[in-house]
């Protein structure tokens, strides 16, 4: 099955003859060394990859302590690594690393790729390797992490510990390394990429641009590759993991890296597989961090080391539609509950009021008044904060969410009509504008001169220019938002949005909270915690407008930021010129 998948890429890789390469000792039997054991086994209850069967092994030091939690590191096409005889020689480098305190004490998993056998004699099997392995989603590490590790769970007592966990793979399994401990760092951090096919398969292409954006992870990265790698119809992996090294650096990562002249083998990167072990355990168990003084992204300029996501509340239904009043208490909607929430100064959680009617998207006009999406009955409405007094400001419309001006005006949008409404203080709705492929989320600009509109069926914020009058013109699609590229819905799915004083426009997606400049480019990812659902909405609450909130789910989260919220109630501000 391997022999057929790589069989194009080793046909180039023979024209170039190979480096040899010094042996470390590691790679050879040592006397006394206690020899592990190896054990060979197959996997065919996947949901992750319906219908595949695959094999697996395991190798345990002779050192594993049932009583003691063991250190885990997995490698992609195992069993090219479990072979004693092949270039990696994993069995022998861990046995002789482990024996020497090089490393701890690891488990080895060896998986190989899944395949789903063909219906009869006359058909191709179904061959998984590269829907599995170059994949930019979350998938594969879903199949590791919720299927195949909890197997062997059962039987070994291994650390949950992500700094306990290393992943390793060539080519393919290269990129499948990397993206495991990219998509959850919660579960894997340490990571030995040989020969990565960083390039344009299956949306790999895209992480050199998105590593650079997307706030760092703590992950510690090894990278392999040789001057005379494959240059082929989706990219020069050469090249790609050139790139990649510089955009892990330029982000701050703990991140190393041998370049040789070999071809696509394994030759090169199983030579120097002792040395590059002893680099990804090194200093055991002294954690992996993010280092945001190295980094030259915007992470470092937005975000506070060491102040990551908290869990405000949970339990909810679906909370939406966060918003900040004048005290820096902050309310959401929870739309299946039909209730409204809201977060004191000191973070104490009550409710504000119930049957809402599936109330959505909230904002607060310059009269204080707390006003509301009220889909249920298609109502715009608005609450006295104090009496809870209720006033209906337009009817007939299904709103999803909403902005107040300074000047009263609102702007709410109507995604079944892909319409964005305006509602003046007195007077009925009339038509925004219905240009936009989609609407959704909507704020205004510092100097309310425009407004931003969210389309989550495609890549676009659009931005509409604000006449005197409040009407709306110049629409277009402006902000540029990256998308899922493995999704097989790929979508922005871009929601709730947001704006800072000083011009900046977060955007909640699936793909995080993406920060746009005011040209329309994304300059940072903010990611939410792992293993929660993507942000609905945002909003900015605290004393000083720097304390960001997030609803995702069923859950609320707050993060200490450097960046200044503004309101639209506010008096509007002229943010600074942007660099173009």
């Amino acid at each position: 099955m391997k022999a057929v998948a790589l069989l194009p890429f080793l046909a180039l890789a023979c024209l170039h003859a190979e480096e040899s390469y010094p042996v470390d000792p590691a790679s050879q039997r040592q006397e006394g060394v206690p020899k592990g054991v190896t054990t060979k086994h197959s996997f065919n209850a996947s949901k992750v990859y319906p219908g595949t069967e695959r094999t697996y092994w395991l190798h345990v030091p002779a050192q594993y302590d049932p009583a003691k939690p063991a250190c885990l590191m997995v490698f992609q096409d195992g069993g090219g690594y479990v072979n004693e005889g092949g270039a990696n020689k994993i069995p022998i480098v861990f046995d002789n690393l482990i024996a020497k305190n090089e490393m701890p004490v690891t488990i080895g998993l060896f998986i190989d790729p899944g395949v789903v056998p063909a219906p009869n004699d006359q058909a191709q099997p179904r061959f998984n390797r590269s829907y599995e392995y170059d994949a930019f989603s979350g998938d594969y590490a879903k199949f590791l992490i919720d299927e195949l590790i909890p197997e062997v769970a059962k039987n070994y007592n291994l650390s949950t510990n992500p700094d306990h966990r290393a992943i390793c793979g060539a080519s393919s399994g290269g990129i499948a390394a990397f993206n495991v401990a990219w998509q959850r760092p919660d579960a894997f951090r340490r990571v030995y990429s040989m020969i990565g096919t960083f390039v344009g398969l299956r949306g790999a292409d895209e992480f050199e641009t998105l590593v650079r954006k997307t706030e760092p992870k703590p992950i510690r990265v090894f990278l392999q590759d040789g001057s005379n790698d494959l240059n082929i119809y989706c990219g020069d992996w050469w090249m790609a993991n050139q790139a990649m090294l510089t955009a892990l650096s330029f982000s701050g990562y703990e991140v190393n890296h041998k370049w040789g002249e070999g071809p696509h083998s394994h030759q090169h990167g199983g030579a120097i597989m002792p040395e590059v072990l002893r680099w990804l355990w090194k200093d055991f168990p002294k954690p992996v961090t993010v280092n945001y003084e190295a980094c030259r992204g915007r992470a470092k300029d937005m975000l506070i080391p060491g102040q990551d996501w908290q869990l405000i509340s949970s339990g909810h239904g679906f909370t939406e539609g966060p918003i900040a009043a004048a005290d820096g208490s902050v309310y959401f909607t929870d739309i299946p509950k039909s209730t409204i929430h809201r977060v004191a100064p000191d973070g104490g959680v009550s409710v504000f009021l119930e049957n809402t009617q599936g109330t959505n998207g909230l904002a607060f006009g310059p009269d204080g008044r707390l006003y509301g999406c009220r889909t249920g009955s298609g109502e715009i409405v608005s609450w006295d904060i104090a009496t809870k007094d209720e006033k209906v400001h337009a009817k007939d419309i299904k709103a999803n969410d909403l902005v107040v001006a300074n000047d009263g005006t609102i702007y709410a949008t109507e995604p079944q009509k892909k319409a964005v409404w305006i509602i003046r203080p007195g007077q009925d709705k009339v038509m925004g504008t219905d240009r936009c492929n989609g609407v959704n989320g909507v704020t205004l600009t510092p100097d309310q001169t425009r407004l931003e509109i969210a389309d989550p069926g495609g890549r676009y914020i659009w931005s509409a220019t604000r006449a005197a009058d409040g009407s709306l013109t110049n629409v277009q699609p402006y902000h540029h938002l990256h998308l899922p590229p493995a999704d097989p819905d790929p979508r922005s799915r871009a929601d709730g949005l947001k704006v800072t004083r000083d011009g900046w426009l977060l955007v909640a997606t699936a793909m995080g909270i993406q920060v746009c400049d005011q040209p329309g480019r994304v300059n940072l990812i903010i990611l939410m915690p792992a293993g929660s659902r993507a942000p609905s909405n945002l909003c900015f609450g605290g004393p000083e407008q720097k304390t960001l909130y997030a609803t995702a789910g069923d859950k609320v989260f707050k993060r200490e930021t450097k960046l200044t919220g503004i309101r639209a109630w506010e008096k509007p501000v002229m943010p600074p010129k942007p660099g173009l």
